[in-house]
């Protein structure tokens, strides 16, 4: 589904947000607080239903929503004296403002050879966007493990349009891939089995938006090479 609010667009099948049809790099939170705004308009959220979804079963301060909503106003090009989009409604919480059409078809992108991936952890399936994805205890991870073995920022997966790459970020703990910890950026591949900590992850990567994984290839030369 595509929703074009001003000069932007939020692509959800692909999770990105273009402006003047360039993509737009938010954080994982920010695009889901967007998501959540969009999805209750023009209905305004109070601060502590935007939190408890945002970070549930965590107590997280209101600066950090304050945070991602300056993040996300300058990546949409909003204001905050006269918003076009995200209004705040003061003493209670926020609300998307602007008007928002449905663009029919499929994404422009969704047909195509992206690369789409996620991870696994038990019944709990997280999916990683373009660009960076932190793995940590830090609750503005992509992947938010809040576990003692693992650290706050613990390591990062960059989803390229061909490659995944795995790097630990100096954890106490290390990271590993198939049982062997990683001392370099690694490239993952589709069923590759990480441990963060004491935590298990899968990776799992597809092509378009089939069902059916296609394998990466496990062989790269360079630093952010691995076993071949």
């Amino acid at each position: 589904m595509r929703l074009q609010f001003g000069d932007c667009t939020l692509d959800s099948d692909t999770r990105e947000i273009t402006r003047r049809g360039k993509s737009v790099h938010v954080e994982p939170k920010a695009y889901q607080l967007l998501e959540l705004l969009l999805d209750s308009r023009p209905k305004a959220l109070s601060k502590d239903e935007l939190l408890d979804a945002l970070w549930p079963r965590t107590f997280v301060s209101e600066p950090a929503l304050s945070r991602l909503v300056s993040l996300l106003r300058d990546a949409l090009g909003d204001g905050t004296k006269e918003p076009r989009l995200i209004r705040t409604v003061h003493r209670f919480g926020y609300a998307f403002c602007g008007d928002v059409e449905r663009i029919a078809g499929p994404s422009p992108r969704s047909g195509g050879d992206g690369l789409h991936c996620r991870l696994l952890m038990g019944d709990r399936q997280v999916p990683l966007t373009e660009g960076e994805n932190l793995i940590g205890r830090d609750p503005d991870s992509a992947v938010w493990i809040d576990k003692a073995s693992v650290s706050r920022r613990h390591a990062r997966i960059r989803v390229g349009n061909d490659t995944a790459i795995l790097e630990d970020l100096g954890s106490r703990n290390g990271t590993s891939v198939n049982g062997s910890r990683i001392e370099s950026p690694t490239t993952l591949a589709t069923g590759d089995s990480i441990k963060v900590g004491a935590t298990t992850l899968v990776f799992r990567a597809s092509r378009g938006l089939g069902t059916t994984a296609s394998e990466i290839s496990s062989h790269v030369s360079g630093p952010a090479g691995r076993r071949s």
